[in-house]
């Protein structure tokens, strides 16, 4: 019997409308019967985000990193900045990842892990290769009401030219933002912008507002490479708990 993703895979594939190419800033971007752009495909980002979204040096286990938040720091409150330090000097021990738990957006999106996205006019689903989650993105419909505390939150999406705009709320607070502590509240919001840069590029931005832990809203900005190998599929990723997460282990451990 087929796994039950991979006959989500097929199932939504048969409902795909077909792609045109357009001309894009770097080249053809492709696109959907209905005009917009076509996410559809494995992508992966080149950054060293999920080890650290500020800039840092490079230390054992994790490679020095520029940063992805735009203006090089995220605006603490003082006592939040007091638990983020003390959540960094015990992130072994203390990282959710390391019980398993699912990162979370947005940290599930800059995981070292390709995923894949499949895209409908109603549906983007969104499949990771890590722990086999899945998010979907409901396109053009309100969150439903709250509180609600979910591990992924919930997603709406809509389009903003050839934007795709997420909207996401309803988190809980057990989830981190990356393996150096940062971290968030109930209380987090997210958008979320997707911007074609060319066929294989997308400029993936995030605004963050988090009322109990930071000043203001702040902006992370990476970008998202497609995979161009030839038969490249999801494979699957296991995580076993307590064992140290790959992300702390030297290269030539994992």
């Amino acid at each position: 019997m087929l796994p039950r993703r991979t006959i989500a895979i097929a199932a939504l594939a048969l409902i795909l409308p077909a792609s045109s190419g357009a001309q894009g800033a770097g080249g053809a971007v492709p696109r959907t019967a209905d005009g917009r752009p076509d996410f559809s495909g494995i992508w992966r980002v080149m950054n060293t985000a999920a080890w650290d979204l500020e800039p840092h040096l490079a230390q054992p286990g994790v490679p020095a990193g520029l940063g992805v938040v735009i203006g090089g720091g995220i605006p603490y409150t003082a006592e939040a900045l007091a638990r983020r330090n003390a959540n960094a000097a015990r992130r072994a021990m203390l990282d959710p990842n390391a019980k398993c738990y699912l990162p979370g957006v947005p940290r599930i999106m800059y995981m070292p892990f390709p995923f894949q996205i499949v895209q409908t006019p109603s549906l983007v689903v969104f499949l990771f290769e890590y722990v086999h989650a899945v998010r979907n993105v409901y396109m053009n419909s309100p969150h439903p009401k709250g509180p609600i505390e979910w591990w992924m939150g919930d997603s709406r999406g809509r389009w903003e030219g050839d934007t795709l705009a997420i909207d996401v709320v309803h988190f809980g607070a057990e989830t981190w933002l990356d393996a150096a502590g940062n971290f968030h509240s109930e209380q987090l919001h997210l958008v979320e912008r997707f911007t074609p840069m060319g066929p294989d590029h997308i400029t993936y931005e995030v605004t963050v507002e988090d009322p109990k832990v930071v000043t203001r809203p702040w902006t992370m900005s990476m970008v998202l490479y497609r995979h161009k190998e030839q038969h490249l599929r999801l494979l699957e990723y296991e995580c076993y708990a307590f064992e140290a997460p790959a992300i702390y282990r030297p290269l030539h451990e994992r």
